[in-house]
């Protein structure tokens, strides 16, 4: 069963198909569904949308979700998406009404199939920038690391589809978290008429009591539906010299940004593989303990946000080449969705696997991150296998 979220807690346990009856429940409108390995939140409709303004996000955060508690609700939750430039408007609302339950992966129903309708819309796909003017900037930036410009910087690029009809977004929400029912599933509103739909694999930090748990994961390589080559990836990739750098780069800052709330931290040594339906990615678990209670998952987010998986290294300097390299504004994608309640705790994902719905049009987005090791060919691979994760929920191909 779920249960609302004026209820003191969430619930534990539930029949099966409590998760995958919110999956169903989920529509554009009004709705936010956020999809983690722990819980399974659909809020519905708006009681307060988190301002934008000069002062902190958290206090921000924090000053609604308790006007919202002085209000009636035991245990309000604000959900929603942060963009990409520090400087844009957040989109962070507490929704009127929360439903609960325990995690998708946990729902034996999860493994029925969505089938794609027989009516799939036409897509028209135009690449934004396409293949030759991204590695060209590719290019550019691996001869500008060489010259000790800067370490490593994340480029993206875009899938803009366009049909004749509106895509069905509900169904292309549950054929992404059936896909990869462990990872992190999201439908939220991103703008006016505009909704950010993901499945992302990358936890940016959660909060739970004074516990603290990041997943930062850098590195990747396309899966095989050949069983042995498929392993043969996976193994090459653990002990790829460039992929296990670009990944020791990430760590090192998660770390760094992570320390100062702590009173203990662990960094496991070496990285870990984690498999999704495409990809397979380089992962390091980071725990600690917090030495101020007080400190909120968004607090801990907002100093992770951006790390190097996602932008690059020094930060500044990556922002700059971004800004010269791309031709389109990121808007959300490589920001962070996800909730926190009003006792501070939350999870916030890195916005990736993902795409952006307006109208008749979707917006894909992928990166790949560069440094002084990298090859146009193989960054520009890896951002189009990245895009299979979302090209298979919309039946569009590349």
């Amino acid at each position: 069963m779920t249960t609302s979220l004026s209820e003191p807690s969430a619930p534990t346990t539930a029949s099966p198909g409590a998760a995958t009856a919110l999956l169903e429940a989920y529509r554009p409108t009004g709705d936010r569904l956020i999809a983690t390995p722990h819980h399974t939140l659909l809020g519905s409709g708006t009681v307060a949308e988190i301002p934008h303004d000069t002062s902190p996000l958290t206090r921000r955060v924090r000053e609604a979700l308790h006007a919202r508690r002085r209000a009636g609700d035991p245990a309000p939750v604000v959900m929603g998406s942060l963009p990409f430039a520090p400087d844009a408007p957040p989109n962070l609302a507490i929704p009127r009404s929360v439903r609960w339950a325990p995690a998708l992966r946990e729902d034996p129903l999860v493994a029925l199939p969505v089938p794609h309708p027989d009516d799939r819309p036409d897509w028209r796909v135009r690449e934004v920038p396409d293949p030759e003017h991204y590695g060209a900037a590719v290019a550019s930036a691996v001869a500008r690391m060489r010259a000790g410009e800067f370490d490593k910087v994340v480029l993206a690029r875009t899938l803009e589809l366009t049909s004749p009809q509106e895509p069905d977004l509900p169904a292309m929400l549950r054929r992404l978290a059936r896909r990869d029912p462990g990872g992190y599933t999201f439908a939220v509103p991103s703008g006016p008429g505009r909704t950010l739909v993901g499945a992302s694999p990358e936890l940016l930090v959660a909060r739970t009591g004074g516990r603290l748990t990041a997943n930062p994961l850098a590195g990747s390589a396309p899966r095989s539906a050949d069983l042995a080559e498929d392993v043969r990836r996976a193994v090459a990739l653990l002990e790829s010299p460039k992929d296990l750098h670009e990944h020791a780069v990430v760590v090192a800052a998660v770390r760094d940004a992570l320390a100062p709330f702590c009173t203990r931290l662990d960094v496991p040594e070496r990285p870990t593989l984690l498999r999704t339906a495409t990809m397979w990615h380089l992962s390091t678990t980071v725990t600690g303990e917090l030495a101020d209670p007080r400190v909120c998952a968004l607090e801990l987010a907002s100093a992770l946000h951006p790390t190097p998986a996602v932008c690059g290294t020094p930060t500044d300097v990556a922002r700059d080449v971004i800004a010269e390299s791309e031709p389109f504004d990121r808007g959300p994608y490589t920001g962070m969705v996800g909730w926190q309640d009003a006792d501070g705790d939350g999870e916030w994902v890195v916005t990736i696997r993902c795409a952006e719905a307006e109208g008749r049009s979707l917006r894909l987005f992928a990166g790949a991150g560069v440094v002084a090791a990298s090859s146009p060919e193989a960054e520009t691979a890896e951002t189009a296998a990245k895009f299979r994760t979302f090209l298979h929920a919309v039946g569009a191909t590349l």
